[in-house]
């Protein structure tokens, strides 16, 4: 194999690998590029993604295994508590933020860098709710904000929304699962009084849950997405607070079968037409 058709490859490889969540140290990359010969006709030597350490990841190895913070005397029912007394303490999406970002009932909280609470307009009427933030998100601290973002942005544009002038972005999930896998029962659940309140608070006109995850979390039901979508649904709030549901595709979901976008173009057509009705300018 000819040294740029290696250097491609392994670019290629190493872009894959943070695709699905995984840190690369660039290091060894390097070093493999060094060691591949330039007329070399074999494969490029096998390459295992391995996790770049920070110092402060390093003195945490020497000290041996780090420790979850989260109490292993709470059960699942102590966190729900904590997590719903704090909700409900809070009487800003600021101070809910805060909130959360103090919250140690998540057992995913101790792998992530980052506590990825909101992002864009707060008075918005339009909040987006995902399953959780990805490797980017947990790396800037922000919702949607990789590839997926990107295109969820574009999604959004096309029917006159924008985060920085009307729309709310957030999760049901505010830690990055492992491997960028989906959040399990128990993180959902100390995340969800979380999210009641935030609905409490923003009030929005509508809400859009992005995802299977989402959509069936909030909705708490088993019925996956693809028959969710395509109409509108309830979601109430144990304070009483009702709103407006439009499941559809996840923008990840998309950007690997870009043939279901017509589909997500008449879940947005819906959005809009439901906002139009209760009069909100776009």
């Amino acid at each position: 194999m000819p040294q740029n058709a290696s250097a491609a490859a392994l670019k290629a490889l190493t872009e894959w690998w943070e695709e699905m969540g995984v840190d690369v140290d660039q290091a060894e990359i390097s070093a493999a590029m060094k060691a591949q010969p330039a007329d070399s006709s074999g494969p490029a030597r096998d390459l295992k993604p391995v996790r770049s350490e920070s110092p402060k990841q390093s003195q945490d190895q020497a000290r041996g295994p780090r420790k979850s913070r989260r109490k292993q005397s709470k059960t699942l029912e102590d966190w729900v508590a904590e997590a719903e007394s704090l909700a409900a303490g809070a009487d800003s999406l600021e101070a809910l933020k805060a909130a959360i970002e103090i919250f140690e009932g998540c057992p995913l909280k101790q792998l992530c860098d980052k506590t990825v609470v909101y992002d864009g307009t707060l008075s918005a009427p339009v909040m987006v709710l995902g399953e959780g933030p990805g490797g980017q998100e947990d790396r800037m601290g922000l919702p949607f904000v990789g590839k997926a973002g990107q295109l969820l942005d574009k999604m959004l544009a096309a029917i006159g929304l924008d985060r920085k002038t009307n729309t709310f972005i957030s999760n049901v999930n505010y830690w990055r699962p492992p491997g960028n896998r989906n959040p399990e029962a128990d993180e959902l659940a100390v995340c969800r009084p979380f999210v009641n309140r935030m609905v409490d608070l923003a009030q929005p006109k509508i809400i859009i849950a992005t995802g299977g995850v989402a959509a069936k979390s909030l909705l708490d039901t088993k019925t996956g997405i693809m028959r969710l979508r395509g109409s509108e649904r309830p979601f109430e709030t144990p304070a009483g607070t009702t709103i407006p549901l439009v499941p559809m595709f996840h923008p990840a979901y998309l950007l690997r079968r870009p043939q279901d976008k017509s589909r997500a173009w008449r879940d947005l057509l819906l959005v809009q037409a439901r906002l139009k009705e209760m009069g909100v300018a776009l």
